[in-house]
């Protein structure tokens, strides 16, 4: 019965951090609330932040992407709505790679939590080793950011941040004497 009750007890600890920490309750600090809710992005802002940083370390600059974009999106609202900091709030940072057809070897992503500008954002992560490695990317000639808010939530302001290089050609066989062509997630069949 012990070895049992000790099982119950992981088990809910695990399911509970699963979910990620408990939200706030209660009457939340006006002056939080009017903090948070000054926090904006402007992805131009961020592309110009990122690519002076790149730039001043001899990298290319990168242009923002509207499927990046959607796709940080995705992943700040739903660690929002889990309340947890962690790459597979909206599914494995590898499944949501594959699905929108990117090269996972030459994409990758920054999460941040609980700064209040894009200025900082970016800080918190050259200050990263890991995270400094990704604005470095040499590959990479594309990016999307997002930013997802609730007071309620550990951090209140969640960031996302996707650099990705150029989508390459997949090709796949179709029927006899027919090769179709994969430029992103558009097929052409070739004869």
């Amino acid at each position: 019965m012990q070895r049992r009750s000790a099982l119950l007890i992981l088990a809910a600890a695990l399911l509970a951090g699963c979910a990620g920490e408990p939200r706030r309750e209660g009457v939340l600090d006006p002056r939080m609330v009017e903090r948070l809710n000054a926090v904006t992005l402007d992805p131009a802002q961020a592309g110009r932040i990122l690519n002076a940083y790149r730039t001043s370390l001899g990298f290319n600059p990168l242009k923002p992407d509207p499927r990046l974009m959607a796709m940080a999106q995705r992943q700040a609202d739903a660690m929002v709505a889990k309340n947890m900091l962690s790459h597979d709030a909206d599914g494995s940072f590898a499944s949501r790679v594959t699905a929108a057809g990117l090269d996972s070897a030459r994409t990758a992503e920054n999460l941040g939590g609980g700064y209040y500008s894009t200025e900082e954002a970016f800080e918190g992560w050259r200050k990263s080793p890991g995270h400094d490695q990704n604005l470095r990317m040499k590959e990479a000639t594309r990016y999307g950011i997002a930013l997802s808010k609730d007071p309620r939530t550990s951090y209140r302001a969640w960031w996302v941040l996707i650099v990705a290089s150029e989508p390459e050609v997949r090709r796949e066989m179709g029927a006899p004497g027919t090769t179709t062509m994969w430029f992103g997630n558009n097929p052409q069949p070739v004869r």
